[in-house]
């Protein structure tokens, strides 16, 4: 059987006397339908994660684990990368957000673009941010990250262009000229994908005004969700650890 993996923050307690969230509990004794002296890893999104064993449930969700081994192992890429994701309909933005952990994304911020067609407001926003971020913790129980990427509260292009000062900033769009062999290895960068009508000629030229360079991936149209992956996967390969 396969050891599950769990996020919780639990470990910032003692971890000789180390009770789980009740939400956490719950999972494990009702949803995993886990036992005591069955084991499981535990990580806690800032790069710590340990082997434990449950040692009792006590209630519906309280359950004691004993840790057993304290793992040091890194799975983080060697670049730290700032998706800014334009915001995208129905389950696509999940989709994004999801792979994109998996492809080692250090944190990521939903776009208000020109032709964005999503439309949130008030406590919806919190919401989704907090819908989002739930999504990023199970891709990393899934692939193996120790630490979780911040999905950031959602604010304009202009916003966030001003906010970014990484070393290499990218703009990715089919008309560019340049591709991304012909830049030198960051250690930080930021990529900017436009919404599913792709962003307006303005918006380029505001983003180039800000430090970003256009690259193109090729001569064919990617969706929203499409470019991002393809995106990270390459910036994996020229720069990163695949």
């Amino acid at each position: 059987m396969r050891i599950p993996r769990i996020y919780t923050k639990a470990l910032e307690a003692n971890l000789d006397n180390l009770w789980l969230d009740p939400d956490t509990s719950h999972y494990l004794g009702r949803v995993l339908r886990m036992k005591p002296h069955q084991q499981l890893y535990l990580f806690d999104g800032e790069g710590y994660e340990v082997l434990a064993e449950i040692t009792a449930f006590e209630g519906k969700n309280k359950t004691q684990v004993t840790v057993l081994e304290v793992s040091n192992i890194n799975t983080e890429s060697p670049i730290h990368i700032h998706l800014g994701q334009s915001i995208s309909k129905g389950d696509r933005m999940d989709f994004t957000i999801q792979k994109s952990v998996e492809l080692g994304v250090s944190e990521i911020t939903p776009i208000w673009a020109e032709r964005c067609e999503v439309k949130l407001k008030g406590d919806r926003i919190q919401k989704k941010v907090d819908h989002w971020q739930s999504i990023a913790v199970s891709a990393c129980e899934q692939c193996g990250r120790n630490r979780v990427p911040k999905i950031h509260t959602p604010i304009t292009l202009e916003e966030w262009l001003k906010q970014r000062n990484e070393e290499t900033r990218i703009t990715l769009h089919h008309r560019a000229t340049t591709n991304l062999k012909e830049l030198s290895t960051p250690t930080q960068t930021a990529l900017l994908i436009g919404p599913e009508g792709g962003l307006t000629e303005q918006e380029i030229a505001q983003s180039e005004l800000h430090g970003f360079l256009s690259i193109a991936m090729g001569p064919r149209v990617l969706r929203t969700e499409t470019a991002s992956l393809a995106a990270l996967t390459l910036m994996q390969y020229e720069w990163g650890d695949f």
